[in-house]
């Protein structure tokens, strides 16, 4: 057992939990090193542990944009606003992900509600880009 599972089982988090953190932050820390096709491996990991986090549907959501896999983020974002429906970073993405599929008609109504809520940047700071 590592020394983080430790200190996560002395906070109370299961093993499982803690292994579907270390996944999640690998992930996070190739997306921020610009390689998001080995982020896709950690993050989908993690995802079929925790399939209802958002923080991780949005991460792997930009790591699939990143590798120009437009429909598995479409559905990752589409994920995120079903789940967060004030969320205005998965209204831009999804709107992103729609128009670099051609589907600029159905990305319209989302990218109106994500100008309407503003920032511009995910919960963990990431952008698309």
């Amino acid at each position: 057992m590592t020394d983080r599972a430790r200190a996560g089982e002395a906070a109370g988090w299961s093993l499982g939990m803690t292994e579907t953190y270390d996944l999640f932050q690998l992930g996070r820390k190739h997306l921020r090193s610009g390689m998001p096709a080995q982020a896709i491996v950690s993050l989908e990991k993690a995802k079929r542990r925790e399939p209802q986090s958002r923080s991780i549907r949005e991460a792997l959501g930009i790591a699939y944009f990143r590798c120009s896999r437009w429909e598995e983020a479409e559905a990752e974002f589409r994920t995120l606003v079903e789940l967060a429906p004030a969320d205005e970073f998965a209204h831009h993405a999804l709107a992103r992900a729609l128009a670099n599929q051609g589907r600029r008609k159905e990305a319209t109504p989302h990218i109106k509600i994500a100008r309407s809520l503003r920032p511009r940047m995910s919960s963990e700071g990431e952008s698309l880009d």
